[in-house]
């Protein structure tokens, strides 16, 4: 009876034989999404720097006369510049990442970045979109000004309703697939670090 006290149940559960999570496959999946979110970092900043350059030399080329236009130019610069800033303290997360953590770090790591992603998604895009909004539609009353009641409608209904359907369809469907990726990874590693504590 004696040798029943002393059953090793740790021991046992490491020898049975329930499928855990493949370790190789869940580290080449956090590879994948530190790359993943890296390179969309260095798209990011590409293409604002190249708009906010764009945008420059719009305003030396054409030489806008209205000051709105001006602080439209500014407004539009300021919303990238403040989104890029804040959208790039997510590099030293996705860099922190290592090969050499622990499942532990690894999910840590991984929580700090979904409350990230989530900041900037949410009051982040927030911001950023009503401060382009707002930037754009000075920049463009310059020019509308010009233009027919009919030709300005068309001017401001297009681009709004383009930066609508950028915030009601391909904003929420972007955020979806982000936080599909990193749920996904926390609940492997959730799961990782519950096996191994019973």
């Amino acid at each position: 009876m004696d040798n029943d006290n002393n059953i090793d149940f740790k021991d046992l559960w490491k020898k049975q034989s329930v499928s855990q999570p493949d370790m190789k496959d869940l580290l080449a999946r956090v590879t994948k999404f530190k790359k993943a979110g890296l390179r969309s970092l260095w798209i990011v900043n590409i293409l604002l720097l190249a708009t906010c350059m764009f945008i420059v030399c719009i305003w030396i080329y054409y030489q806008p006369q209205f000051i709105s236009t001006k602080i439209g130019i500014v407004i539009t610069i300021l919303a990238m510049v403040i989104y890029l800033f804040t959208y790039n303290k997510l590099l030293s997360k996705y860099k922190n990442i290592e090969a050499t953590q622990t499942n532990q770090e690894y999910l840590q790591n991984l929580i700090i970045i979904k409350k990230k992603q989530q900041f900037l998604q949410t009051k982040m895009m927030t911001f950023y979109f009503l401060v382009l909004t707002v930037g754009i539609c000075l920049y463009m009353y310059e020019y509308a000004s010009r233009m027919t009641l009919l030709g300005a409608g068309l001017t401001y209904g297009i681009t709004l309703s383009w930066m609508l359907f950028n915030w009601f369809y391909l904003r929420p469907k972007q955020v979806k697939k982000q936080q599909e990726k990193i749920n996904s990874l926390i609940e492997k590693f959730e799961e990782v670090n519950n096996q191994l504590e019973l």
